[in-house]
């Protein structure tokens, strides 16, 4: 059965770095292009970041661009996001998706001091 189980979440304070990491599953990992979703408190779901399946072209929303960085590592079939400077506003829950059809449960980070 296809999975992405994501991990990392917690509390963080605003300024700081956080590291989440999504474990894929049951498919060719490496052919597949790979994708960030967060959905903060009282917002709709915001499109975080995306990864080529070679893992060579990141996209990122203008939000988060120049703090976040994503990466994935084909032999471990995780995906991951490096964020940096984190913001009160980015609390959420972020999942890890794969086709915009396959979504992992997510995880939550909340963003306080």
């Amino acid at each position: 059965q296809v999975q992405l189980a994501e991990s990392g979440g917690g509390l963080v304070q605003p300024g700081r770095s956080l590291r989440l990491s999504c474990a894929a599953s049951a498919f060719t990992f490496s052919s597949y292009w790979m994708h960030w979703v967060r959905q903060s408190p009282g917002k709709g779901l915001e499109w975080v970041a995306q990864i080529s399946p070679g893992g060579g072209t990141p996209y990122y929303a203008e939000s988060v661009k120049g703090r976040f960085t994503i990466s994935r590592d084909s032999a471990k079939t995780t995906l991951y996001l490096e964020m940096n400077s984190l913001k009160p506003g980015e609390t959420g829950l972020y999942y890890c998706i794969r086709d915009f059809l396959i979504w992992g449960r997510g995880t939550q980070f909340t963003v306080t001091s």
